[in-house]
């Protein structure tokens, strides 16, 4: 199963132009936001990730209802924050 996964950007990486720390369900994650850099990307914003990418820049309220119905999915979305949490970047 494929999941788009909601994540608050908590920093850029000005080392790495592209890249970002993101917080995606307690787990801190580089993430690429090459694709939504028009889109003007900040921290504080919350994207949308799927396979490590950023695809689209969303609003808290949708970050929160998303991450609500992923918790209803139950195995799927602990999964996938498992997997998350072990690439975890400190």
């Amino acid at each position: 199963m494929c999941l788009g996964i909601p994540g608050e950007v908590l920093t850029l990486d000005v080392e790495r132009p592209g890249m970002a720390t993101v917080n995606v369900g307690g787990a801190r994650r580089q993430v690429n936001v090459m694709l939504i850099e028009e889109d003007g990307v900040a921290p504080g914003d919350w994207v949308l990730i799927h396979v490590g990418f950023a695809l689209a820049k969303i609003d808290e309220e949708e970050a929160q209802l998303t991450l609500s119905y992923l918790e209803e999915m139950g195995q799927a979305y602990r999964d996938e924050l498992h997997a998350l949490s072990e690439s975890r970047v400190d």
